[in-house]
Parts: structure tokens; sequence; C-alpha cells
């Protein structure tokens, strides 16, 4: 791991500054010096078509409002559950795998005013990085600040049910989430998925375990499987102890049969085929070695890249800096998109933009990325690290009285941020439901999001308005003229005369108290009214 003396200073200056146990983070990020020249790639023309906005897809469902439900891919694109495409454009708020096993800044503000603050600054999706030992029995969070009435609805709670309110809060504020398996335990990253106290059978358990936890939750979205696999890891090499790829197979196709419906994020790995780079930066074994996964349509790419203030490399020096950057990111990750195999997801990037390098760098990056206005959400996607003012080699958003945010910094994100989502799904799911208490209600909305005269197109949100969690649930409604469903999907459906009678899909029936589902569907002919749905727990 690479450590430059202004990583070390930083991290022992702000140390000195935190509460006992609220330790600095390091960007996560840190590379092996390059075994191979990386030259310039052209690289292929891009393959899909442009999106003029983010939550404009092609067809009659381009007014809805996107990202609502499960997400799924399609070629480098990733669709929401009524297939409109959309952009993850966010950010990371480490803590979780680190020994408070909870959020940092928790000491200085609630956590409900930083999601906030999250989401008016236009992020809106979370990257949450967690070590495998807030899933021990009894693991409880250190370091929060209850005074004055911080984080009150936290007091006494473990450290998984901590997550529970961030996830149920991030969902009702228009939040997505991506769950980060970052390390094995607290002490540190891991090269490889498993160590000799974390074994690949705990790791994979404790995936399925968060999987089956938020299920029926479609504000996490996706799982990173485990951050910044590097040297001796290795990707198609076919050994089952180092391969990266077969164990992300592996442990992919457990999250997905525990839940069909999450994004799987693949990382890359430090070095193939002698070139070597950033910690899980190298995509180049994607090209002949795919993930191939059980469910189509789950897996998303990821890579991570960084300045020289995290560690110097090679490029940074190359004479035609920055110019040479574009082909670098298309050797290592990008190809991967412009090739239209799948979405690539930039899960973490950053930099303290101290030096000027730092500064070309992360300006040729944000182009690299494609910004929304001109390509919407057909681009690449992100999440920024980091949140964190204490990361000691990069810096984050916020400065270090976790209040202010460095304007310059969020700055360079602009042309790259993306819509959020709609909110108020997620809930406050029940870490232990006990099925004989409560009662079984829920309600039903109807949103028509096209109408083009001869058909349209419109959503259904189901909510638990009750206090026990949906098993399964209904949605009845009558039309006051001649329409019929066309095709329907996330549900089931039966139409007799102008009733129509929607079931919930296997995917979706789960649904906490307080969460909700959508499932969506084409009618014809368009021009009618509003309909009146009931919803009934079935």
């Amino acid at each position: 791991m690479f450590r430059s003396l202004r990583r070390a200073l930083c991290a022992a200056a702000v140390a000195l500054l935190l509460p006992l146990g609220a330790g600095v983070q390091s960007a996560g990020a840190v590379g092996a010096s390059v075994g191979a020249s990386v030259g310039a790639s052209a690289g292929p023309s891009a393959g899909a078509p442009v999106v003029a906005s983010v939550g404009a897809s092609v067809g009659a469902s381009a007014t809805a409002e996107a990202g609502a439900g499960y997400w799924h891919t399609s070629g480098r694109q990733i669709l929401d559950a009524a297939g409109q495409p959309v952009r993850i454009a966010g950010i990371n708020w480490f803590g979780f795998e680190t020994g408070n096993h909870v959020v940092h800044g928790l000491w200085a503000r609630d956590y409900k005013s930083m999601l906030d603050q999250m989401r008016s600054l236009g992020y809106n999706t979370l990257r949450l990085p967690f070590s495998d030992d807030i899933l021990k029995p009894g693991t409880m969070p250190d370091s929060i600040n209850f005074a004055d009435g911080k984080n009150a609805d936290l007091q006494g709670l473990t450290s998984l049910q901590v997550m529970d309110r961030i996830v149920a809060y991030a969902g009702q504020a228009g939040l997505k989430i991506v769950l980060d398996r970052h390390r094995p335990d607290a002490g540190g990253q891991s090269a490889l998925w498993y160590t000799a106290s974390v074994p690949e059978s705990t790791w994979i358990a404790n995936l399925k375990a968060l999987a089956s936890r938020y299920a029926g939750n479609p504000t996490v979205v996706g799982i990173d499987l485990h951050n910044e696999p590097h040297d001796p890891a290795c990707w198609g090499c076919g050994d089952t102890t180092r391969d990266w790829r077969l164990a992300a197979q592996r442990a992919g196709n457990a999250v997905l049969s525990a839940n069909p419906q999450l994004l799987i994020m693949v990382e890359g790995v430090q070095s193939y085929d002698g070139v070597s780079g950033w910690w899980g930066g190298n995509l180049m074994g994607v090209a002949q070695y795919p993930v191939q996964l059980d469910v189509p349509n789950r897996l998303v790419y990821s890579a991570h890249d960084y300045a020289t203030s995290v560690a110097r490399q090679p490029w940074f020096d190359d004479p035609s800096f920055p110019d040479n950057m574009p082909g670098v990111w298309d050797r290592y990750w990008g190809y991967i998109f412009k090739q239209n195999i799948a979405p690539v997801w930039l899960g973490e990037f950053g930099t303290t933009l101290q030096p000027a390098v730092d500064q070309k760098w992360l300006a040729a990056l944000v182009t690299y990325l494609r910004s929304t206005s001109a390509y919407g959400a057909d681009s690449f996607h992100w999440t920024f690290w980091s949140w964190n003012p204490n990361s000691g080699d990069t810096g984050g958003i916020l400065k270090d009285d976790w209040q202010t945010v460095d304007t310059v910094k969020n700055g360079y994100l602009a042309s790259i941020k993306a819509p959020g989502f709609p909110g108020g799904g997620g809930g406050d799911p029940d870490p232990d439901p006990d099925p004989g208490e409560g009662t079984a209600a829920c309600s039903a909305s109807y949103t028509v999001s096209s109408d083009w005269g001869g058909g349209f197109n419109a959503e259904v949100k189901v909510t638990n308005t009750g206090t026990t969690p949906l098993s399964s649930w209904k949605a009845t409604w009558t039309w006051g003229a001649s329409q019929r469903v066309t095709s329907m999907w996330n549900a089931t459906y039966t139409q007799t005369g102008a009733t129509v009678t929607a079931s919930n899909a296997v995917h979706n029936g789960a649904v906490p108290a307080g969460g909700s589902a959508s499932f969506g569907f084409g009618g014809a002919p368009g021009g009618g009214g509003v309909p009146t749905v009931t919803c009934s727990a079935t």
C-alpha cells in the first residue's frame, strides 16, 4: 500500500481531532507500480444510443420519474423497474468498516441531516462500506453523539440496526444505496476476499444475509462484493484460491439466490497479463473472461481510480498528460462501456486537489465520465470518495467541521451529477419481525407516466401502511372507459370488463412496514382518467 508523506501527516493531524475510536480512513484505493507501459487506446466507438436527459427513455414512458423499484441492466445502461435509464451519481460515506462500526461523523451531526445534505447537493446514491464485523451478534456502534436530540432514534441499537435506520431514511429522502463489503474485519483491507479468520463461507453467508435482510426494499439496489482485490488476486487464472472472477461468480450467484433483483457490482484486480494499476481498478480480463451470473442483466463492473495524493502512477509523468488519460482509462475499464458489454461504475475516485496535476486529472476524468446534459444516463456511473473529511489521502466533500461543503471539489462534479430518485420508499425495517404482531394493511397510488392517445403507460405504487411486514398484496381498480392492460411488469394481473386486479410478483411481495413496491403497465387506448385503486394484504 502506497502511503505518501502527505497522507501520513494528514492522518496523524486528523486523528488528534477525532473522538476515541474515530480513526482516519484512507482512500482504500492504493495502487502498485505499473508493470507495463500504458499506451493510448483509441477504443471502439460508442455502441448505444445517446439519451437526451436522465430519466428520458426511448418511447412513451419518457415523462415518468426515473429510478423507482429495483434496477437491472441492458447493455451498458442501468434501467429502473419501468425500463427507464438511470445514472448513479453518488458519494461514499465510510465508517461501518472501521473500529467505530458505524458511519463517521455522527459524533458531530445527526445522520438524517447529513443524508438530507447529500440529497440537496445533487448526489442520488450512497455507497456504504462495511466489514463483516458488523454482522457479528451484538456489535455496537461507537462515537455517536446523542446530545441535543441528535441521533435520538439510534440509541441502544446495534450497528446493523443503525444501518437499517440509514437505509430507511435514505429511501424516504430519495437516495439509493449500494452496500460495499469493504473489509473482512475492521483491522484493514485484505488482498483477497477471505482471510484466515474470515473464510469464504463466512463472506458468502454474510452477503446472503444482507441480501435477505433488505429484500423487498429497493432502496438497496446492489452489493459491491469485495473492495479492491489486489495481488495476489488474479482474473481468469483458474486458481480458485486467487481467481477473483470465479469468486465473484460464486458470491454473486449466492446473493442472487437470496434476492434476484439486486445488482451485483464486481470490481477489478490490480494486475492482469503483466499490467498493474490501482487496486480493484484493472478490468482488462473482462474481455476474455467475463463474469457469468445465473440471473441475467444484473452485472455491473466497478473500477477505482485516484490522483497523486494517493499514489504516483507512471501516467502522471507522461509528457502528454492529461491528454493520455482517456487512453489509460479505455485500456483498464472504459472499453467495457464503449463496447456495450456492461455498465461501468467508478465506485471510488478522489483527491485532495492540492497539486495542480490532481486538478488536471479530476477535470479530465469528469469529462471522460460524460456530462449528464449531453449524454443523460448513457454514461459511466460513479460514487465519489468521499463524503468524510477524515480520509487522510483525499479529504472529502465536507470540511473538517462536518458541516461546511468544499465548494471547489464539489463544483468539479457538477456536470456529471444526475437527478435524484422518487422518495418515500424503504420504510423502517424490523430486523426481527414477529408475524404474529401488528396489523397488515396497504394503500396504492396510480400515476400515468405517459399518454399518447392510442395508448398509455402507468405505475402503481403499493405502500405498507400497517405495522407488520406484508408477505403478498394485490391492487384493484376499475376504469371508467374501455381501457385494457396490454402488458404489465413486476406484477401479474387479471382483467374482467373494466376491473383489473394486479398481484405481486415473486420478488416484490415482501414489503416492510412503511416500505413500498411498484409495478408498471401499458394500456390502450389512452385518454382515460385516473381510477381509485384499492390495496389489500393477501
